[in-house]
C-alpha cells in the first residue's frame, strides 16, 4: 500500500499581508483589498502558495484591526466584502488559496456584543465577557486582581455604568470573550462558517491559547516591585479549558473542511505544551507560531528592549524544534518575521551597506531549509530592513511602542521628580525592537512614498526606498528578491528540504551553522556563516561523506562552488548541496 501524499499545507510558502501597508489602490495613504488585487501577480510570481491577510474586519484601530467590531464585515478602508470576493477570485484563479486572521480571544469594545454586554447587568450577553466587582483594600476600590495588560497598566476597565470591571488582557478596547459560556463559543464557530462558505481557505488564530482562563483569576505572583500590576500569564495562559475548546472547534468547523490552521501561541516555550495543539491525534490545529526563537533577542521585561543572543543559542532552539516529536506527527510554522517583529535582517542578519543583500539572502536559505510550513513576511523577499534611529518617537505608530513609552517616562519623571527626563536610551531599543519596523509601507518603486500611495502614507516610508525597491529588484538577478524566487524553487525541487530529518552538525561552532537533511534517497547540506568574517568549516564527519553532493544554491553571485572536506565560508555566505542516492 502507498504512503498517502503529504497535505498540501505542508509544503505550502505562506505570505503574510499587512494590508494597511501593503498597497493603496486608491490614494487615501492605506493599503487596501483592490491594491492587494493589484500585486497578484508579483506574488504568484514569487512563488506564493498562500496568502495570509492580517485582520481586514470593521475596526475602530485601537490595535491596527486587531479590535474587531464586526466579523462578517470588510473595514471599509479596505474596501467592501465583495472586493473581499474579487480578491478571492484572483487568488484561486493563479492557484493561490486565502486564508484570514481569526482574532477571537477579544473583540473591539465597540462591537454590537460588547454593548448589549455593559448595557445591563441583566443582559442576555452580561456573562459574553468576563465582568467582576471590584474589590475594596483599605477603603480603596481596586481593580479584582492585579493582572497587568500585555500593553502595560491593569488588565481590568471599571464601566461606570453597572459599578463592574471587564477583563482585557490587551488595551481597554479589546475586552477578552468569555469562552466558558457555551454561546460565545457557537457565535465563533458561525463566524467561521461565513468565511468558509464565502470561500476562505484557512485561519491564522490570534492568541488563541489565552481563551481559557485559570478557574478564580487569582492574583499573580509580584514579581516586578516598581508597579503593582504584575504579569499575569500563568493564569491566562494554556488555561484548563483551551484544549476541550479548540477540540470543539475541529469537530464542529474545521474537520469539514481542508483548511490550513496555524494557532498564535505566546508567553509559551514549553515544548509539550504546545505539542497539545499540533499532534495529530489530538485533532487541533495544523500548527503553531510559538515564539522561542524570536523571543531570543528579549529580556523578560519588555519584547522591546534587545539582549545579546549567540548563535549557540539559536541552533540549539532551531535543533530542538526541527527534531521535536517528528514521528508523532509534529509539524513546525517557520518564520522569522512578522507584523510583530522587527525585520530579521537587522535583527539576525547585517543592515549595512556592504551585507545586507547578502546576509538577507543567507537568512532565506536558513528559512528554506527547515521543516515546516514556510512563512513570509511582505517586504522579507526585498530585504526591507528596519527604519533609522534617527526617526522621533512620534514615527512609532504601534499602541505596544506608545504605551511602553508612556509608562517608562512618567516613571523617570516620578523618580527624578522632573518632567524633561532622558529617553534616549529607550529609542535605542526601539530602533531595534520596535513592531513598528514590520509595519512601514511596502517599497515598490523609487517615486514617492515608495510608490505606495499617490496621497499622504498612514505611516513614513522607510528613507531609502529610492535605492531599495521592488521595482528595482525585479529586473536584476542579483537581486534579494531574485534569490528568494530562486530558493523557493530550490525548497518545492526537494522534498528532503521540507521532510527530510534534522542532524547537526558542528555543534559547539561559533560562527556556523551547518545541518544535513535526509529523506528517502535524497540528502541535503546545509552550510550558513552567520557573522562578518571567513569561517573555516571541517566536514570529515558527514555522515556518508561529502563526495556527490552538488551545489543547487549559494548567495554569492550564484557561482556553482564544488564541495571538499574543508569548507572556508565568506561574510554571511550561505550554501545548500543536494545528494541523490545511487539506487541498487
Amino acid at each position: 500500500m502507498s504512503t498517502p501524499p503529504h497535505p498540501w499545507w505542508k509544503s505550502a510558502t505562506v505570505y503574510q499581508i499587512y494590508p494597511a501597508s501593503f498597497f493603496d489602490a486608491n490614494g487615501d495613504g492605506t493599503g487596501d483589498l483592490a491594491g492587494i488585487i493589484a500585486k497578484l501577480d508579483y506574488l504568484k510570481d514569487l512563488g506564493v502558495d498562500v496568502i495570509w491577510l492580517s485582520p481586514i474586519y470593521r475596526s475602530p484601530l485601537a490595535d491596527m484591526g486587531y479590535d474587531i467590531s464586526d466579523y462578517e464585515d470588510i473595514d471599509s478602508r479596505y474596501g467592501t466584502l465583495e472586493d473581499w470576493d474579487r480578491l478571492l477570485e484572483g487568488v484561486h484563479t493563479r492557484g493561490m488559496k486565502l486564508m484570514m486572521d481569526l482574532v477571537v480571544n477579544h473583540t473591539s469594545d465597540e462591537h454590537a456584543w460588547f454593548a448589549a454586554s455593559k448595557s445591563s447587568k441583566n443582559d442576555p450577553k452580561r456573562d459574553w465577557y468576563i465582568w467582576r466587582p471590584g474589590k475594596v483594600v483599605d477603603g480603596i476600590e481596586l481593580p479584582p486582581n492585579n493582572w497587568k495588560s500585555v500593553f502595560q497598566g491593569s488588565a481590568w476597565e471599571r464601566d461606570p455604568a453597572t459599578g463592574e470591571y471587564y477583563l482585557h488582557l490587551y488595551v481597554s478596547k479589546q475586552p477578552d470573550l468569555n469562552w466558558d459560556n457555551p454561546i460565545v463559543r457557537s457565535a465563533v464557530w458561525d463566524v467561521m462558517r461565513f468565511w468558509v462558505r464565502r470561500g476562505c481557505d484557512g485561519f491564522r488564530m490570534d492568541v488563541i491559547n489565552l481563551i481559557s482562563k485559570t478557574d478564580g483569576l487569582p492574583d499573580a505572583p509580584l514579581v516586578d516591585h516598581t508597579q503593582y500590576y504584575q504579569p499575569a500569564s500563568m493564569y491566562f495562559t494554556n488555561g484548563p479549558q483551551v484544549h476541550k475548546y479548540i477540540k470543539q472547534m475541529h469537530a464542529e468547523v474545521l474537520s469539514h473542511h481542508d483548511l490550513i490552521t496555524v494557532g498564535e501561541t505566546p508567553f509559551t516555550h514549553e515544548a509539550s505544551e504546545l505539542a497539545a495543539y499540533v499532534l495529530p491525534q489530538n485533532r487541533e490545529l495544523n500548527m503553531v507560531f510559538h515564539f522561542e526563537l524570536m523571543d531570543i533577542d528579549s529580556p523578560s521585561e519588555s519584547p522591546l528592549l534587545k539582549k545579546p543572543w549567540t548563535l549557540g543559542e539559536l541552533k540549539a532552539i532551531v535543533g530542538r524544534w526541527q527534531r521535536f516529536m517528528r514521528d508523532d506527527g509534529f509539524w513546525n510554522a517557520v518564520f522569522i518575521e512578522n507584523h510583530d517583529h522587527a525585520r530579521s535582517v537587522s535583527r539576525f542578519g547585517n543592515d549595512s551597506a556592504q551585507w545586507r543583500a547578502i546576509s538577507a539572502k543567507m537568512l532565506a536559505i536558513f528559512e528554506i531549509t527547515q521543516t515546516g510550513t514556510l512563512y513570509v513576511y511582505q517586504g522579507q523577499e526585498l530585504g526591507l530592513k528596519n527604519f533609522p534611529r534617527t526617526w522621533g518617537i512620534e514615527e512609532y505608530k504601534d499602541v505596544a511602542s506608545q504605551n511602553y513609552w508612556n509608562l517608562i517616562k512618567e516613571q523617570r519623571q516620578k523618580v527624578q521628580g522632573k518632567e524633561d527626563v532622558e529617553m534616549s536610551d529607550l529609542l535605542d531599543s526601539f530602533a531595534q525592537k520596535a513592531r513598528d519596523h514590520a509595519r512601514t509601507p511596502m517599497q515598490w518603486n523609487a517615486s514617492a512614498h515608495g510608490g505606495f500611495t499617490t496621497g499622504t502614507p498612514w505611516m513614513r516610508v522607510n528613507d531609502d526606498y529610492p535605492e531599495w525597491n521592488a521595482e528595482q529588484q525585479i529586473g536584476d538577478e542579483t537581486s534579494v528578491h531574485a534569490f528568494w524566487k530562486r530558493a523557493l524553487k530550490v525548497r518545492k525541487t526537494h522534498d528532503a528540504l521540507i521532510y527530510g530529518d534534522f542532524v547537526m552538525l558542528l555543534d559547539a561552532h561559533e560562527q556556523v551553522f551547518a545541518y544535513t537533511r535526509n529523506y528517502e534517497s535524497t540528502s541535503a547540506l546545509v552550510l550558513l556563516n552567520f557573522k562578518e568574517g571567513k569561517a573555516e568549516v571541517d566536514l570529515r564527519k558527514v555522515i556518508g561523506g561529502v563526495a556527490e553532493y552538488a551545489f543547487v544554491l549559494g548567495n554569492y553571485e550564484n557561482e556553482e562552488i564544488g564541495l571538499e572536506e574543508k569548507v572556508t565560508l565568506r561574510d554571511y555566505e550561505g550554501r545548500v548541496y543536494v545528494r541523490e542516492a545511487l539506487l541498487n
